[in-house]
């Protein structure tokens, strides 16, 4: 009987600089194939995802409560990887 973790065999792109510097690894030794670096770096980027869900957690525990609409909108604007353009609009003078 083999025992084991279910695996998918899947195809990602990366950039070819990236790529270069994993197959550097490779070469030096440092990682055993392509595909052992990209699984420890999607568990090291898995691991650190639940480490800042739970702080996340944690903070809102202490400070009230889940974040209300305006405070999740505000939230997402500024850790979003593609900025959006902030429109201005007219304002009526004092």
């Amino acid at each position: 009987m083999v025992l084991g973790v279910a695996t998918t065999k899947i195809t990602i792109t990366l950039p070819n600089d990236q790529l270069e510097e994993i197959r550097a690894l490779i070469a030096a030794g440092a990682a055993g194939s392509v595909s052992a670096f990209v699984k420890h770096a999607v568990g090291v980027a898995l691991f650190d995802a639940a480490g800042w869900k739970e702080i996340l957690e944690d903070a809102l525990r202490q400070t009230g409560g889940p974040l209300t609409k305006k405070e999740r909108t505000w939230a997402d604007a500024l850790l979003s990887p593609h900025p959006r353009k902030r429109v201005f609009r007219k304002g009526r003078a004092a």
